[in-house]
């Protein structure tokens, strides 16, 4: 066996990134380089509004719209899908956030113990796409609705305002980041509380009855509601890997995870309920999506509730343009010292305004389909992380860290796992408008499976590949212990 050192990958000058320390007004020099201890600050309370600010939106109150106005689900069903749906995307956020004071790494470099260095290149640009642009463009639509209908200027105009405003603030980074969400976090929260207790007092549940609902309205909602809290697990350890090793893992669990669920679960139901309000057909065909959102409120409440729209919308996709890019350089793609970080956040901006203009016209067929094939990837690739994190329990974080770093480490079974679980789960349980599977053709009342039947799939076939000679572990160090813990597990 060699004992030959592991290529380390290109990491940034220490010194640098100590320096960085919890300077706001300063551009992050890191990238997918872990973080080291002299650098690490923070609390884990800030997590709190970290993961409340960016669900503040519309894109989470649409999630309730959809519900009962698209699937026509009743509403305390809709409440019901909404609540598990979130709380198993928000218990899974919580849960990886944990790696960031562990190693110090993104989320998608601490994928590469399941993945390999290279194979890790599979999840890491799904997410740089998923986030960096396909999120990214939902946001700014909902965001420049806002601003349209609160201000009467040009759409485009609107897209471009939000636009500048998301991108610089990804492009600082870090600390710019959490210190935004911290003072848009009580602005938001009271706007929306206000706003929600207003129209659920206008509102009238009670004409949500289900009888027009689509076949498998329930569970469409719950993998709608679980595709937007799920679509901040790839996330997760972004925003908590610079605070010290030895933060408690509760807090560090407790805060994201509840930020995510209250928000969303809220805003969600309040989204539905907001589709029974009642209003004159003649003046609900000439309003956007927001403008009926908001019709039933005063006016200076509404247009509060319009600017809150707008400025949630921007904090979302600060994260969504942040956790892309960090993505992007997690694959290991070896870039020319001029571009970092920072400069792969305004190629990113870039890309996703285009899509974001694309995208202004019939907004809520393309989010729906959108929610539901972020699941397709993000279940088989969790079922992947969390099967890895299983077998490597007895291992140190010394050890999986180096790993993390080591350019050479192979492991395939878990590219290959993932790949397969989201095929068949697509294949066999996919139900949306621009693809229908083979089970809910035959049973529609199934609903969209495609989620859980790839993360099955993949957690199973990743036990199965591991045992398969050049699809397991291989690096220049020794073997991780994950070689022989399948069989003590399956």
């Amino acid at each position: 066996m060699t004992t030959t050192p592991p290529a380390a990958h290109a990491l940034a000058d220490p010194e640098l990134i100590a320096a960085y320390g919890d300077h706001v007004l300063a551009v992050e020099p890191t990238g997918a380089e872990p973080v080291p201890a002299g650098a690490r600050h923070g609390n884990p309370l800030q997590l709190l509004w970290t993961w409340t600010s960016p669900n503040m939106e519309f894109a989470t109150v649409f999630i309730g719209v959809l519900a009962v106005g698209v699937f026509h689900l009743a509403f305390w069903p809709a409440v019901l899908a909404l609540v598990l749906g979130t709380g198993l995307g928000s218990v899974a956020h919580a849960f990886l956030g944990l790696a960031g004071p562990r190693f110090g790494v993104p989320q998608m470099v601490a994928g590469r113990s399941a993945f390999g260095f290279r194979g890790n290149a599979l999840p890491a640009g799904l997410n740089a796409l998923t986030a960096g642009i396909g999120w990214f463009a939902v946001n700014s639509v909902s965001a420049a609705y806002a601003l349209n209908t609160l201000l009467a200027w040009p759409l485009l105009l609107c897209l471009f305002i939000v636009v500048v405003l998301q991108v610089a603030i990804a492009y600082f980074g870090h600390n710019f980041i959490h210190t935004a969400e911290r003072y848009t976090f009580p602005v938001l929260t009271v706007i929306f509380v206000v706003a929600s207790i207003v129209i659920l007092a206008k509102s009238h549940p009670g004409t949500a009855n289900g009888a027009g609902a689509f076949p498998g309205a329930f569970w469409l909602t719950a993998g709608a509601a679980f595709g937007y809290a799920a679509g901040w697990t790839p996330y997760g350890s972004d925003y908590t890997r610079y605070l010290p090793k030895e933060t408690a893992k509760w807090k560090v669990a407790l805060w994201p995870g509840l930020g995510v669920f209250l928000s969303c679960v809220g805003l969600g139901i309040v989204g539905a309920a907001s589709v029974t309000v009642a209003i004159p057909a003649d003046v609900a065909a000439k309003l956007s999506l927001t403008g009926a959102f908001t019709y039933g409120l005063p006016t200076w409440l509404a247009n509060l509730t319009l600017l809150a729209i707008a400025v949630g919308g921007i904090a979302a996709n600060a994260l969504n343009i942040y956790s892309g890019t960090l993505s992007f350089v997690a694959m290991g793609i070896k870039l020319p010292p001029i571009v970092r970080r920072a400069t792969v956040a305004l190629v990113f901006g870039a890309a996703g305004t285009a899509v974001a203009w694309s995208g202004l016209s019939d907004s809520a067929g393309k989010y729906e389909n959108f929610l539901l094939v972020i699941t397709y990837w993000i279940g088989p690739w969790l079922a992947v992380v969390f099967t890895d994190r299983l077998l490597r329990r007895g291992q140190s974080d010394a050890q999986v860290g180096a790993l993390l770093q080591d350019t050479r480490f192979r492991l395939w079974a878990g590219p290959l796992a993932m790949a397969a679980g989201t095929a068949l789960g697509v294949w066999l349980f996919s139900n949306q408008t621009e693809y229908v599977g083979v089970v809910p053709r035959h049973v529609p009342g199934i609903g969209d499976l495609a989620f859980a039947a790839g993360f099955l799939i993949a957690g199973a076939l990743y036990l199965v590949l591991l045992r398969i000679p050049g699809l397991g572990p291989a690096s220049a160090t020794v073997a991780p212990a994950a070689t022989a813990a399948p069989a003590d597990v399956v």
